[in-house]
């Protein structure tokens, strides 16, 4: 499926007081790298918003294998799982420099009609994106 990587920094006011990454953040980090995955495509949340499409989290499940810390440069790979629907799936990686794999992450979003506020399809314009990169 269609993968995209981004790098960042912790920095000093995202971490706990032993210095690690607070766990809090790591949804933060998951739509930096959902927007970039979007942006990359040609597609922007405030495109869909402006055709009016949300695009809400219904689920997040994150396993923390190992901490980052203050000053640590993470690359963050996100991918998708599979062709959208109503729903769209991603997967998430975060590692350190030394390739090290510290978190891993599952995200569903759903596809929601701001004027109903009931869930809809994919718009065609992004599920066309996505089968020309596939």
């Amino acid at each position: 499926m269609i993968s995209d990587k981004i790098e960042f920094r912790i920095r000093y006011g995202e971490t706990d007081q032993m210095s690690y990454a607070y766990h809090g953040n790591y949804a933060a980090y998951f739509e930096m790298g959902r927007t970039e995955w979007l942006r990359k495509l040609g597609v922007s949340y405030k495109k869909m918003e402006e055709d009016g499409i949300m695009l809400p989290v219904i689920n997040l499940n994150t396993n923390y294998l190992k901490p980052a810390k203050y000053d640590d440069v993470l690359n963050l790979k996100t991918t998708l799982t599979k062709i959208p629907t109503a729903k769209i799936e991603f997967t998430f990686e975060v590692t350190n420099q030394q390739n090290e794999l510290l978190t891993t992450a599952t995200a569903v979003l759903v596809f929601v009609n701001m004027k109903t506020n009931k869930p809809t399809r994919i718009p065609k314009y992004l599920l066309e994106k996505i089968n020309f990169k596939e």
